[in-house]
Formats: structure tokens, C-alpha cells, sequence
């Protein structure tokens, strides 16, 4: 090899010497870079082999909407299964948004054109702004379709149509509620069938009867609140259509019975949130809710209102067997009608101006007055300080007990030695006040916590109060830290004073006193096989318990309540009746008028008791002002039966 080749050799030999030799930066390059080609492949796969479900699930929420639809509510019954409540169509004229799309579109560039054509092109709204103009400007356009119609002049409320488009774009929007019958039909013969403005129907409750049983019954309101048991898409945005939901009464209290079961559709909507045909996605139809079959009964109870008429006061029949409510008024009440579909502020403000809100036959709670003296009678006779033959006091009309003059106010001057069944005939106080001093106010308390008049009754109404009183001396010194004195006893034992009972309370106490036990526990639903209650036995003797009805039936043939056996518009024919009225006085306030009873005598049926409020100073009686609110219910009561209790007639079904 010559010198040159050798020294060719020993340049290139190096340099080829070089690429065979790897350089091991360049191979921790390759290294990361492979990784990062197996993180990037790894990646992709984990994501379209494993994330795929996540994908479609993010995809689904993007372009799927649900929208639930409320059943019906079910129908109330009273006991013969006429209707009380139901629900009757409600007519609207709807705008459909979504067909609405070009339209929309078309109105926005129009508008848009006029500002420029103007010379207004720096006033020239924003593109939302715009938006908004053309949206309130079409449907106007449509609603003076309506209203030339109609012959109406109805604006569009711009922010209750900004809100449908924010919260609910994918239902119909409502230009006109309620409609009459006669609008509903014009429209549906004058707009076209392909047209977006439609008329629609849908449920508002109806109350056939209107202020007929106001506050048992109770009213709802609107409510969004819509859910949809084991309907798929809980995990979809959803549009719940407005439905109601119970507000007082029962109504309220056995609202989740009466809702009905809520349908729903889901669909597709495009990028702008438009629906668009989705026939292939799950679809129900809403179901209405269960019926509820009151105990009350409605001749019975258009009956006493109707007694009551403009009177401030309540009534309250109970079957005296089984604790049924055939009756449960209090006046003022209101017209349901007018909450269907809902209230206007008017009658709101109107409603507590006359103060109907209150249900006084639960929630009134007054003195019970001459009332109470059959509570105080039993006390007596079971503890032994009275009997039916034993006079205990001579009535002069006037008597002073420690000290102080207290007055028979039964407007007769005197009775004399009086037993026990003319005291209670003629009301006599003296005779009371000296037969609760000898009984005790203890011994009276504890008799009228026997028949739990110091509780709440359980009725199935919401708010039910807890304010009944049945005051003692230690009751006193806890509430007013005074002692307590004989006179408290005195008007303790005629039902005036501290006590405060309310109507339902009393009419419960009656029952138990027609069927001889110490409870009734008052129910609101009908059970045509339900059993006659059974409680503890008052614990009268034969004796004593005749002593005491023959002071009563007393009492409706020559006492205070005799207008029911003696005039001829009050008279219930052939049947006898034990009662006893009540006034009781709230100084400075007002008066009230009280009478119980039950009937018939010999085989109690029906017990009432009814509390009619008067002016403070006003001559409120309860024979003048109770007792033919009861004569009314009695004669109705015992004309769809004969005395024994059997049906001759029924109510009218509803078909």
C-alpha cells in the first residue's frame, strides 16, 4: 500500500470507526422518545377501548334532554263517593319554540337591517340584545294572531319570556292560560293544524261544591317539584312541566296518595339547544294518582254551613261508632274555585281581611261554657261528692264564694234545692259552682285529661295546635305563678275561666259520653267495615248514667235547646235528643254560643258539637244560636235514616 492509501486508510478508518461505535446520549434519546410513542399509543387505546362508555355518557348529556310530565291528582269522595274534588281542563294557546328556529333567525337579521337603515348603526343593539328583540317581536307577532281572534288585546310579558328561553326552551310557551271553554273552541276551529301556535290542555283542579268544606279539603299549588320514579335520564338535564302540589287540609296531608305518577319523554337537541325528532327514545305517559274516600258527608255538610250562614263559627258531627267526621265546618271559608289554578293576590288580601283562613273547628279554642258541666257532672258523680237525689244548694239566683258574688246567669232568678237532672235541664250555675268545689278542681282536671280533652285529637289534617287548656292549681301557678282561689273552681266548673277547648274536642267528648266510654279518636276516612271504637268505660252506675242523660234530653224538651223539640221549623220528628247548650263569655271580646248533643237517646248514631262566635256585650245563647245549626244537620241526617240508624237514601253518585 502506498503512503498516500495508508493515509487514507488512517482518515477515513476513524471517521467509519465513529458510526460503529454508538453514542449513548443519541440512545437514551431513543429511549424517551419510544416511550413516549408507547404513552401517546397506550393513550388513544385506553380512551377508545375503556373510556368509550364515559364518552358517550359526556355525548348523551350534551345533546339529550328529559322532560317530565305530572299526572292527574286523584279525586276526593265524601263517604256516599260524590265528588269533592277533581280535576277538570285547563285551556292555554302555547307557542312550540322549537319550530320556531328559522323564523327566529330571519327576525334577528330583519331587525338588524332596520337599525342600519336607520342611520343608528353606533346604537345598534348586541348580538344578545338582538336576540332577545326578535324573540319578544315574533311572539307578539303570533299572540296578535290570538288576540284578533279572541278580540283581545294581551301583550307578552318580555320577562317571563326571557325565563322560558333560559330554563324550559324545549316546552311549549304559554301566550294565554286559562282559557274559557268558548275560547278554547274558537281557537281550535280558526288555527291552523301545522301551525307552532296550538291550543293545549292540560289539568286544573275542580271543586264542584266550592267553598263547600274549604278547610278539611284544602286547595294546592303550582309546583315544580316533578319527579319520576324509574324513568330512565336521571342523569340528563330535565324540564319538569309545572304541576301542583297539596296546601292545607288534606290535600296536604295525604298529598304523595293524590299525586299522580309522573310520564316523560327524553329527545335530541341540535348545538342551539332546539329539539329535534327523537322518535326512538323512551317515552310514558303519566298516570293519575289514587282517589281518597273522606268520611264526611256532603248533605250533612252543606247543611251546617248553610245553618251557619254569615256567623262566625264552626260545626262537627262525628259517627258516634267509629269516629267518622260526617261533618267539619267553620265559617268564614273560602271559594276553592278561586285557587284553581291559582290564587290572585285580591283574594288572598281579601281572605285576611274577613280572617277565613283559620279552620275553627280544629283550631278554634274557646271557653266551653255550661258545656263543660257534663264533664263536671261525671267528675262528680264518680268521685261521690254528688248524687242524682242530693240537692247541695239552694239557688237564690246569687251566691258568694270566698267573698265574692257570683251569679246564675240562666236569667230565671232562682231554682231552689235542685237535683241533678233539673241543674243540668236548666243550667243551673249555682248548683255547679258548689258541685265543682266539692268534686275539686283536681279531680275535674284529671276527669277531663281521662277524656284527653288536653290533647290534640289526631285528626288527618295538618296543623292541628296544641292549645286546648285544663287548667289546676298547679297548672296556674306554673302559667301565671298565682295561686289559685274558689272562685277559679267555680268558673272552672261551668266551663269558663282558664279553660279552652275547641269545637272538634267537644264533639269527640259527646261521643264518648252517647257511647259511655272516655275516648273517641275522630277520623277523616271512610271504612264502610270499620269497627266500632271500644275505650275505657266512664264508670257511671246504671243510676248515675240515667241521671245524667235525663238531664240532658231535659235540656231539648223544656231547657234552653227546647226550639228542637217544641217549634216546628227546629223539631227532628221522633227522634229523641240529649244536649246541653253553653255560653261563654271572653270579656271584653266576644261571646260564644255552644251547643253537644247526641241522638238518638236510646241508640246514639250521630254526636255534634257547635261553637258560633258573637260581639262582646251581645245576648249569645246557645239554644238561640247553636242549637239550630244542629237541627239542620239532625233533620238531614235522620231524613236519609230511619231513627235506628239505617239508610233510606244516598247522595247522587258523580258519574
Amino acid at each position: 500500500m502506498s503512503t498516500t492509501d495508508k493515509n487514507l486508510a488512517e482518515r477515513t478508518g476513524g471517521l467509519v470507526e465513529s458510526h460503529k461505535n454508538y453514542d449513548p446520549r443519541i440512545v437514551f434519546f431513543y429511549f424517551v422518545l419510544a416511550g413516549l410513542l408507547v404513552t401517546l399509543v397506550s393513550g388513544l387505546a385506553y380512551r377508545q377501548l375503556f373510556q368509550s362508555e364515559i364518552h358517550g355518557m359526556h355525548e348523551r348529556r350534551q345533546n339529550q334532554r328529559r322532560v317530565l310530565v305530572p299526572g292527574p291528582r286523584g279525586n276526593i269522595y265524601d263517604r256516599d263517593h260524590t265528588l269533592l274534588v277533581g280535576n277538570r281542563p285547563q285551556f292555554s294557546v302555547v307557542l312550540y319554540i322549537d319550530e320556531l328556529k328559522d323564523e327566529l333567525f330571519t327576525e334577528h337579521n330583519r331587525i338588524h337591517k332596520n337599525y342600519l337603515k336607520a342611520g343608528e348603526k353606533k346604537d345598534v343593539p348586541s348580538y344578545t340584545e338582538l336576540e332577545q328583540i326578535a324573540r319578544v317581536s315574533l311572539a307578539q307577532r303570533y299572540l296578535d294572531r290570538v288576540n284578533a281572534i279572541l278580540h283581545r288585546s294581551d301583550r307578552v310579558d318580555m320577562a317571563k319570556l326571557r325565563r322560558h328561553f333560559q330554563r324550559a326552551l324545549h316546552l311549549p310557551y304559554p301566550l294565554l292560560e286559562d282559557l274559557s271553554p268558548e275560547d278554547y273552541a274558537r281557537l281550535l276551529e280558526r288555527l291552523p293544524v301545522n301551525s307552532p301556535l296550538q291550543v293545549y290542555s292540560s289539568n286544573a283542579r275542580f271543586y264542584p261544591y266550592g267553598s263547600t268544606a274549604a278547610h278539611t279539603l284544602g286547595y294546592v299549588r303550582p309546583d315544580d317539584e316533578v319527579e319520576a320514579e324509574d324513568f330512565e335520564g336521571d342523569d340528563l338535564k330535565t324540564i319538569p312541566m309545572k304541576g301542583t302540589s297539596g296546601k292545607g287540609g288534606l290535600e296536604l296531608q295525604f298529598d304523595s296518595t293524590l299525586q299522580g305518577e309522573a310520564g316523560g319523554s327524553i329527545f335530541r337537541v341540535d348545538p342551539a339547544g332546539f329539539k329535534v325528532p327523537s322518535p326512538d327514545l323512551p317515552h310514558r305517559l303519566p298516570v293519575q294518582g289514587k282517589s281518597l274516600v273522606t268520611s264526611l258527608d256532603l248533605d250533612l255538610q252543606i247543611a251546617a254551613e248553610e245553618a251557619i250562614g254569615d256567623q262566625t263559627g264552626a260545626a262537627v258531627a262525628i259517627d258516634v261508632a267509629t269516629g267518622e267526621v260526617l261533618v267539619l265546618a267553620s265559617k268564614p271559608d273560602y271559594d276553592l274555585s278561586k285557587f284553581s289554578p291559582r290564587a290572585t293576590q285580591t283574594v288572598v288580601d281579601e281572605m285576611n281581611a274577613r280572617g277565613a283562613w283559620n279552620n275553627l273547628a280544629v283550631n278554634g279554642f274557646y271557653p266551653p261554657g255550661s258545656t263543660f258541666k257534663i264533664l263536671t257532672t261525671i267528675a262528680g258523680l264518680r268521685k261521690g261528692a254528688i248524687t242524682p237525689d242530693e240537692a247541695i244548694v239552694d239557688c237564690e239566683g246569687t251566691t258568694r264564694i270566698a267573698g265574692r258574688p257570683f251569679y246564675c246567669f240562666n236569667g230565671q232568678g232562682h231554682h231552689g234545692e235542685v237535683l241533678l237532672r233539673e241543674a243540668i235541664t236548666q243550667s243551673c250555675d249555682i248548683y255547679f259552682y258548689y258541685a265543682g268545689i266539692l268534686t275539686t278542681p283536681e279531680t275535674i282536671a284529671a276527669e277531663a285529661r281521662r277524656f284527653r280533652l288536653d290533647q290534640r285529637t289526631g285528626i288527618e289534617l295538618p296543623g292541628e295546635l296544641h292549645r286546648s287548656i285544663i287548667p289546676d292549681p298547679e297548672w296556674k301557678k306554673r302559667a301565671n305563678g298565682e295561686g289559685w282561689f274558689q272562685g277559679d273552681t267555680a268558673n272552672m266548673s261551668i266551663g269558663q275561666g282558664f279553660v279552652q277547648v275547641s269545637p272538634l274536642e267537644m264533639a269527640c267528648f259527646a261521643a264518648s259520653v252517647a257511647r259511655g266510654e272516655i275516648s273517641t279518636k275522630p277520623t277523616l276516612l271512610h271504612d264502610p267495615d270499620r269497627p266500632r271504637q271500644r275505650t275505657e268505660s266512664i264508670g257511671l252506675t246504671v243510676d248515675q248514667r240515667n241521671a245524667l242523660l235525663d238531664g240532658m234530653e231535659g235540656c231539648t224538651t223544656r231547657g234552653s235547646a227546647k226550639i228542637l223539640t217544641t217549634i216546628e221549623g227546629y223539631r227532628v220528628p221522633g227522634v229523641r235528643i240529649a244536649g246541653k247548650t253553653g255560653t261563654a263569655q271572653i270579656p271584653g271580646k266576644k261571646n260564644i254560643a255552644w251547643f253537644i248533643c247526641f241522638a238518638p237517646l236510646e241508640n246514639p248514631k250521630i254526636a255534634m258539637a257547635i261553637a258560633i262566635e258573637g260581639d262582646s256585650g251581645e245576648e249569645y245563647q246557645g239554644g238561640l244560636h247553636a242549637a239550630p245549626v244542629a237541627s239542620a244537620v239532625l233533620k238531614k241526617y235522620f231524613a236519609k235514616k230511619d231513627p235506628a240508624g239505617t239508610p233510606l237514601f244516598r247522595s247522587v253518585k258523580s258519574p
